[in-house]
């Protein structure tokens, strides 16, 4: 073979390994309310989880109009590809299984004043990230700073 030839396949497995790759390790968020989560990739396999919206979820595989994705505590199964979007959203990740919640502060530093408190599964819409720290809107009232490393998602 010559080595154009060479050249030529290996720019086109390149590119298509680039092309699907980047479907691969994606966050992508439930855009919608009481959102099933499938055993499977279609409506006849059985509902395992129902998600509410912005719940952020990582991006496994793909088949058809249908991904399989990943959940910030493991939990594995296919959503609709229409049913979810590229808004940003992260999770509060810590203090499963305890009454404690993470501060949100009215600015990115442990010295700024906390002007809410969330609970472990949280959503949160992703405003913004600066050094560490995540600005984020909860509802239409709550908007601060949380530590990244509290939070899942993108």
């Amino acid at each position: 073979m010559k080595k154009t030839h060479y050249i030529l396949i290996f720019t086109l497995f390149f590119l298509l390994a680039a092309g699907v790759g980047s479907a691969i390790g994606e966050i992508v968020a439930i855009h919608g309310n009481d959102i099933n989560m499938r055993s499977g990739a279609g409506k006849k396999y059985k509902v395992i989880w129902k998600l509410g919206d912005g719940f952020p979820l990582k991006v496994l595989k793909r088949s058809g109009n249908w991904l399989r994705v990943q959940d910030f505590e493991g939990t594995i199964g296919w959503v609709h590809k229409r049913v979810t979007n590229k808004s940003p959203h992260m999770i509060v990740k810590v203090h499963k299984k305890t009454k404690k919640r993470i501060n949100v502060r009215s600015g990115p530093g442990t010295n700024k004043r906390i002007v809410a408190k969330a609970y472990y599964g949280v959503v949160f819409q992703t405003l913004k990230q600066k050094n560490g720290w995540v600005k984020v809107k909860h509802g239409n009232n709550v908007t601060g700073w949380v530590k990244r490393s509290l939070l899942w998602g993108f």
